[in-house]
C-alpha cells in the first residue's frame, strides 16, 4: 500500500490549504483514512479521520470547525481542507490508512502511512 501526500506549503495565519493523499495498493473504499501531524519537538497527534464511505468523520478538538476531512473513492484520494490556519498548526502532516472501515482517532489502528507534507503557518 502506498500513500502519497501533497499540498503542504507556507501560508499566513488565517489562510487556507488543502492537503491531498492519493492511495494505491488496496481497495481504498473498504477502509477508513486519517490525517495526523507532528509539530517540531512534539509527539505525533491525531487530526481527523473519515470512515470508508465518507459519511462519518471525527476531529481533534484543536481543529474542529476549521478543518474538514473528505474522500473521493472514485479517485482513491483523501483530502484535508484547512481553514483559519494558526501558527500552532505548523507541522508535518501525514495521511494514514486504517485497518478498519471506521473513522478512528487511534494511531494504533492505522497500518499504512504516507511520507508527510510540511505545513508552515506564519504569524
Amino acid at each position: 500500500v502506498q500513500l502519497q501526500a501533497s499540498g503542504g506549503g507556507l501560508v499566513q495565519a488565517g489562510g487556507s490549504l488543502r492537503l491531498s493523499c492519493a492511495a494505491s495498493g488496496r481497495t481504498f473504499s473498504r477502509y477508513g483514512m486519517g490525517w495526523f501531524r507532528r509539530a517540531p519537538g512534539k509527539e505525533r497527534e491525531f487530526v481527523a479521520g473519515v470512515n470508508k464511505n465518507g459519511l462519518v468523520t471525527t476531529y481533534a478538538d484543536s481543529v474542529k470547525g476549521r478543518f474538514t476531512i473528505s474522500r473521493d473513492n472514485a479517485k482513491n484520494t483523501v483530502y484535508l481542507q484547512m481553514d483559519s490556519l494558526k501558527p500552532e498548526d505548523t507541522a508535518v502532516y501525514y495521511c494514514a490508512g486504517s485497518s478498519t472501515e471506521w473513522a478512528s482517532s487511534s494511531s494504533g489502528l492505522y497500518f499504512y502511512w504516507g511520507q508527510g507534507t510540511l505545513v508552515t503557518v506564519s504569524s
